[in-house]
């Protein structure tokens, strides 16, 4: 538990098995780890060893088959579904591998999509997302679709949709990955910046130890389990 706020993210033992007919998947499998308020965590495995149903887990995405998530000091799962979207929507924002951009709006209206679903007033939106995409260096281009932006220009609208609700936490599952070296680079030097500026949590699975190396600390997965935890960087104090 966490009685003086000082940890953002816990899980106690967290399970999940996975059931296709009579195959039974353990995907994760008395996993505890904790993430300390305004932490920048990477969380490193190979493939299929649990990485994104862990985050999938914390985010509320998906519920464990046993074993506890807590957010905040909340208990998640002793939500009901309607509290559970509501807290989501506004404790967590989400950064994707394929930026989950809608194409056929402009970035400003791709930025409000979690405000719109918050039941925001329209002009309170349009202040707000136009705040992000000052953060991310993109109000330039909040009239342009995301289909004529670069692939490092989307996953920073992708960022900005993340933060626009104001969460405590940014949960990325290789926001590299569909980039090249040098932009990702430019994309983990903006989430950096955020976490540092805003303090907000950070999380980020990947498969790239140049980017788990550029976060203070990385959690490794292995079948299912936490392998080991490496400090990569001083702590802030």
């Amino acid at each position: 538990m966490n009685p003086d706020g000082e940890l953002c993210v816990e899980t106690l033992s967290l399970y999940k098995v996975y059931r296709v007919g009579h195959v039974v998947f353990p995907a994760l499998k008395d996993v505890n780890i904790s993430v300390k308020r305004g932490e920048l965590l990477s969380i490193m495995g190979p493939s299929g060893s649990g990485k994104s149903t862990l985050l999938n887990l914390i985010g509320a995405l998906d519920r464990p088959s046993r074993g506890r998530v807590l957010i905040d000091g909340i208990d998640i799962f002793k939500l009901d579904d309607d509290r559970l979207a509501e807290f989501r929507n506004k404790k967590v924002g989400f950064v994707f591998q394929a930026f989950n951009l809608i194409s056929r709006v402009p970035v400003l209206k791709n930025v409000e999509l979690p405000l719109v679903a918050g039941g925001v007033p329209p002009r309170v939106r349009r202040v707000k997302a136009l705040k992000v995409l000052r953060l991310v260096g993109l109000e330039d281009k909040m009239h342009r679709r995301p289909t004529e932006l670069s692939g490092g220009e989307q996953q920073r609208v992708a960022i900005a949709r993340a933060l626009v609700t104001s969460p405590s936490i940014i949960l990325a599952d290789e926001p590299t990955g569909n980039l090249d070296t040098r932009t990702g680079k430019e994309i983990i030097s903006s989430i950096k910046s955020i976490n540092k500026v805003m303090g907000t949590t950070v999380i980020i699975v990947t498969h790239d130890p140049e980017v788990a190396k550029a976060t203070e600390r990385t959690i490794y997965l292995r079948d299912g389990r936490v392998e080991r935890e490496e400090t990569n960087i001083k702590e802030r104090p």
